[in-house]
């Protein structure tokens, strides 16, 4: 049997996730999906094999050195990371209450940060690698009610540009990728009014799809992205043209 590259992807318990699993499956890569729960169906035909879950809370930081060591103990050393967990909560900060902040940087910032550090590791002695790091248009442009999650998102790409300088001589790319708002159920909580307003301020008139952001993923894990690293791909459908 041919070896193949082995892809770990956080929050495939989502709708996001699921579709990143998807088209890397369809790629020929192999896939540990990190999710709070079990997945059940992400619908991969007769590739489910290649697909491998781990049922871990990434709010649990001093627990995910041992989460990376029993990956590549059971199934193998990652080839990529993609940091796609997050918590998203909408409502105004002076109203939140401090162990909803505390949650959401835990899993939205020092969850990546840590996983990073450990998948790292097996990158630097392969000379080969691949960090994406999911984050959002919000971390530029900012929304309404998302001061906590827009601020975590600029730190994930923080994390990107720095990280990129640190493994780039070892042939590991660090890049993110920015969505616009999308079908999800984080996305569902803004309201329809809101949603189309988005949608119409949109240069497309439309939203982008949840493929639409997973096959930037898969790009910047082939051959073709190896020359791209420290940025960040927006797929926004125009939003913030």
């Amino acid at each position: 049997m041919t070896k193949r590259d082995l892809v770990i992807v956080t929050g495939t318990s989502g709708g996001l996730g699921g579709a990143i699993v998807r088209r890397l499956v369809a790629a020929d890569y192999d896939v540990v999906g990190v999710a709070r729960r079990d997945v059940t169906d992400l619908e991969l035909g007769d590739r489910t094999d290649r697909y491998h879950h781990r049922c871990f809370d990434l709010a649990d930081t001093e627990g995910i050195g041992g989460l990376v060591s029993g990956i590549v103990a059971d199934i193998g050393r990652p080839y990529a990371l993609v940091n796609n967990a997050a918590l998203g909560a909408d409502g105004m900060l002076p109203t939140m209450h401090n162990s909803e902040i505390e949650s959401m940087i835990a899993v939205n910032v020092t969850a990546p940060i840590v996983l990073s550090k450990y998948a790292v590791r097996h990158m630097l002695s392969a000379r080969r690698g691949r960090i994406v790091n999911i984050s959002s248009i919000v971390a530029r442009t900012g929304y309404r009610g998302l001061a906590a999650y827009g601020a975590s998102k600029a730190a994930l790409e923080g994390l990107t540009r720095s990280l990129a300088r640190d493994v780039g001589p070892r042939n590991i790319t660090v890049n993110a990728v920015a969505p616009g708002f999308l079908p999800t159920d984080m996305t569902s909580t803004l309201g329809d009014d809101n949603l189309e307003r988005i949608r119409k301020r949109s240069a497309l008139g439309r939203f982008a799809e949840l493929d639409d952001v997973a096959a930037s993923v898969e790009f910047l894990l082939s051959d073709a992205g190896g020359s791209i690293t420290g940025t960040t791909i927006t797929v926004d459908a125009g939003s913030t043209a």
